[in-house]
């Protein structure tokens, strides 16, 4: 125990601090004196009566966006959670708390504060027999975040709790006290799993593998069945090369999608001793998946041999950068970094999967109330690992998932982690022969991120940094790809020479304060000089009106310069382009040049060195230069739609530069996936464009016809009596443009359907508008109101709140159409603002043009409207109105809808008594 911790133990006493008790909710704070009185108040008077008083409450962030005022100094409630109960979730309220903790529901407003002090102290007596002490001393780790007095104000309460007596006077060496990674278990490297064989599976083991899971006593399913056994084509042996086998099926909500797919793959995989990777679109999502394996695989310890979750790098904790971020913490004038890195160490000492990216055991508010830059921000975000250089390389979290999924039956990926890896892969035989696209409608907008180009400000600023590292004299992470490669190139002075190239060709990128220079017309080098001139022709062609909105332009005709600076420009990314390639190369001859002496982790370092500096020299700066050849030869190319853009955000500008996507990214997508694909399913709720014998809009966006024109389809319609358990309604009688009566719209929703409600939206900014002029009312109403954008708190955990309240309502935007599971009374009706047409910008222009102009228009809104009437019923007992805020909607959307519902078309006032009496 260290100096700090030598104090005279104690018997174990539980003291709670002598401070006000504050909740809020939109109109009114409560407040428990310290004399023990309940006051109700208004936020002005909450914020007099606190003034430079320290407070105990739940949710900092959430609290003092509610009230309105800032807090002096708070003891947080949930960071005491989450200190006592590192990696368990809760809901990040005071219900969430109790429920957490087995207490007694809360029954009303005034009733809280009570239960926050009951909360405080069976947090403090769960602390007597805390099972990580041994992993992540509380003791030690407290103190740090105690900062001599300064810090947390929780430290001398869990010294107390724990029998001791802290002492604020003797220092701490938060590098020793925070050292949780010795005690982290280390992975072991095993042989090459073998390759597959080619068994086929047939319909009747996987529907028995189906019933398996859903348990004997379940009731069978005929559609999920006939899903399952359609879905083995996929998985029969390959018999024409580059001609994987293909199925898309749609498959309607309640029709089971989910285990009717890992039936058959995990069949196949058991089977043929190979791996089934199942993609999906959202890490939500990822996490739905993994918890419907738990029914393939209900041993726990064999779904652990079998499962693995493969997320990128950036979802995962660097424990380098914990360590870097943790020896100053002790020291820190910043009382948030060591309160932060204390809470991240408890979790990290006993995080199953390291996945800081709400991930198992990662609550997604937690980034919020610690701050980004001390939790998804330790992440390794820049490709700037180490690798086997690093101390911790053996207990690495990324390492450990990659080995993982090496040897796993089952890995469950996203979109965006399969997009890159078909792109980057050195060796096809590395990729696996099976795939399940869960999701499927969201291939191509994947796809369309995975394989544009985008020569702007940041991203060739994000390029130097991976290069150079840290060039400012602030502290920071930054690691360049000197530190990561220069010991690989001792004794070989040609190399050297390379290296050092590209650290001096690499000055001419975008440098730090690029966003100053430019608006003071003083750009710093070739990449500064044409990225003004792509801003000058922006602002040259710009509508007067562009509000805080991005902004863009097609690139042709130039205006003078661009040319000039277009072509100084590339030849600058050639200068360093030239050496990374040559450093590659001669770094790849030496590993086949010492096969017999070089040692395993050597030898991935230098593999994982290689790949950054090619995929960096063709990915990015190779399609810089063909971007920059278009401009300066004056001839677009067919395939990809090119544009200037400044992109803002509320405003302010957060990019510049030349973009180029192509017009249909199904293309390279198709093109990387083919050579090793055997078998592909790409199933969604929502693939065909309205009627259900309509796959053209399913081909464009999943690029079937690329992977094989001979596929299989099949259309497995919802076995819910939407007719009966649903209503569409279209409101005659509100002008959408009108802020006002938009909000006052919403409000007689929410009233009349009692809550349960979603409302969306199109753009933040009428969301953000609507929000603020109903919150007040939605309080007096007891209807609790959330809000994306507005909250501070992750849309995971907004969905996870409203799923827990009956009759909270939640305001959203795409995210929260896409990624919610609400089955039961909590979601009863979905209002959407106004008709979800594609946003008419100069890349969707391109497309329009080549995918059938409206009928492409009409196309993309229907999936959406289906996207969004899907969510409203899950199981057979639900219920939900669907409103259309929107009078202009057209007849011809009306496809988006089961074909026997009636589209009634009401006033506002008729709508409301429609929606009371069919809930009711």
């Amino acid at each position: 125990m260290s100096d700090a911790l030598k104090a005279t133990p104690n018997a174990a006493k539980i003291t709670l601090p002598d401070v006000p008790v504050l909740f809020c909710n939109a109109r009114q704070s409560v407040i428990l004196t310290t004399d023990g009185e309940i006051r109700i108040v208004d936020h002005e008077k909450a914020a007099q009566l606190l003034h430079d008083q320290t407070v105990l409450t739940c949710n900092k962030p959430f609290v003092e966006n509610l009230c309105g005022f800032s807090l002096h100094a708070v003891f947080d409630l949930l960071e005491l959670f989450a200190f006592v109960h590192p990696g368990k979730f809760c809901l990040p309220t005071p219900d969430g708390l109790a429920t957490a903790l087995s207490l007694p529901a809360i029954d009303a407003f005034d009733d809280i504060p009570m239960a926050l002090l009951d909360i405080t102290k069976a947090l403090l007596q769960d602390l007597s027999h805390d099972p990580w002490r041994a992993k992540a001393n509380p003791l030690k780790i407290s103190s740090v975040m105690g900062l001599q007095g300064k810090g947390w104000p929780w430290t001398s309460f869990v010294f107390s709790a724990l029998g001791e007596k802290y002492d604020p006077r003797i220092p701490v060496i938060s590098k020793t006290d925070l050292n949780i990674w010795k005690n982290l278990p280390e992975w072991s490297e095993e042989a090459p799993a073998p390759p597959p064989s080619h068994e086929p599976i047939t319909g009747e083991e996987t529907v028995t593998r189906l019933q398996q899971a859903l348990g004997e006593e379940s009731e069978k399913r005929d559609q999920q069945a006939n899903y399952s056994r359609l879905l083995t084509g996929a998985f029969a042996p390959k018999n024409e090369e580059h001609a994987p086998h293909l199925v898309l099926a749609e498959a309607g909500t309640g029709v089971g999608k989910t285990l009717g797919y890992l039936a058959p793959a995990s069949v196949w995989s058991e089977k043929n001793q190979g791996a089934v990777w199942v993609s999906t679109y959202t890490k939500n999502l990822q996490r739905q998946v993994n918890e419907e394996l738990s029914k393939i695989y209900p041993n726990e310890e064999l779904k652990d041999n079998k499962v693995a979750v493969r997320k990128g790098r950036e979802n995962y904790l660097c424990l380098l950068n914990y360590e870097e971020a943790a020896t100053g913490a002790g020291l820190s004038t910043n009382p948030r970094q060591a309160i932060a890195l204390g809470i991240m160490a408890r979790w990290a000492a006993v995080t199953k999967d390291g996945d800081v990216s709400s991930g198992t055991d990662f609550p997604g508010w937690l980034s919020t109330l610690l701050g980004y830059q001390y939790t998804t921000g330790l992440s390794d975000r820049r490709g700037e690992c180490i690798y086997s250089a690093c101390d911790h390389y053996h207990r690495c979290f990324v390492e450990k998932s990659v080995r993982k999924s090496r040897h796993a039956s089952m890995v469950v990926a996203n979109h965006a982690l399969v997009m890159i890896q078909t792109a980057i892969a050195q060796n096809q035989d590395d990729l696996p022969l099976r795939y399940v696209f869960d999701e499927g409608h969201h291939l191509f907008d994947a796809a369309d991120s995975a394989f544009a180009g985008h020569l702007t400000a940041r991203e060739s600023y994000d390029l130097r940094r991976w290069l150079r590292g840290a060039e400012s004299s602030r502290k920071t992470r930054l690691r360049g790809l000197k530190s990561r490669a220069e010991d690989l190139v001792v004794g070989d002075e040609n190399l050297a020479k390379e290296l050092q190239a590209i650290l001096e060709k690499s000055r001419i990128l975008t440098a730090d304060g690029w966003k100053k220079r430019l608006k003071d017309r003083q750009p710093k080098g070739p990449c500064e000089e044409f990225i003004l001139t792509i801003y000058e022709q922006i602002m040259a062609r710009a509508a007067n009106d562009y509000g805080p909105y991005s902004i863009e332009t097609e690139t042709f005709p130039l205006i003078e310069g661009v040319q000039h600076k277009a072509d100084t420009l590339k030849k600058a990314l050639k200068e360093i382009q030239k050496p990374m390639l040559a450093l590659s190369n001669g770094l790849r001859k030496k590993l086949n040049d010492q096969t017999d002496t070089l040692e395993s982790d050597t030898r991935k370092r230098i593999e994982a060195v290689v790949a950054g500096l090619e995929r960096r020299a063709h990915m990015n700066i190779g399609a810089w230069i063909n971007m920059l050849e278009t401009l300066i030869d004056g001839q677009k190319r067919e395939e990809f739609v090119d544009w200037m853009e400044i992109e803002r955000i509320e405003g302010r500008t957060a990019d510049i530069g030349l973009y180029r996507h192509w017009i249909d990214p199904m293309i390279p997508f198709t093109a990387a996936l083919k050579p090793h694909a055997h078998g592909v399913v790409i199933t969604s709720a929502t693939l065909n464009d309205g009627k259900k014998d309509n796959w053209e809009s399913a081909e464009q966006r999943t690029g079937a016809l690329y992977l094989n024109e001979d596929y299989q389809r099949e259309y497995f319609s919802s076995p819910f009596n939407y007719k009966n358990q649903t209503k569409v309604i279209i409101i005659q009688d509100v002008n959408k443009n009108d802020p006002d009566k938009l909000a006052s719209a919403y409000f007689s929703l929410f009233k009349a359907s009692g809550g349960g409600a979603i409302g969306l939206f199109t753009a933040i900014s009428r969301l953000r508008s609507v929000h603020e002029k109903i919150k007040i009312q939605m309080g007096d109403q007891n209807l609790p109101l959330y809000a994306q954008h507005q909250d501070g708190i992750d849309v995971g955990t907004l969905i996870d709140i409203f799923r827990a309240e009956n009759n909270s309502c939640l305001l959203g935007t795409d995210a929260i159409r896409d990624g919610v599971d609400v089955p039961g009374n909590s979601l009863r009706l979905i209002a959407f603002d106004r008709v979800p047409w594609p946003r008419p910008n100069i890349l969707h222009k391109a497309r329009r043009e080549a995918f059938g102009k409206k009928q492409y228009d009409d196309a993309l809104t229907r999936l959406k409207l289906k996207q969004a009437y899907g969510r409203l019923i899950r199981r057979s007992t639900d219920k939900g109105v669907f409103v259309m805020l929107d009078s202009m909607m057209p007849s011809r959307l009306h496809d988006a809808f089961p074909e026997d519902i009636e589209i009634q078309k009401f006033g506002i006032k008729d709508a409301c008594d429609q929606i009371k009496e069919f809930l009711t």
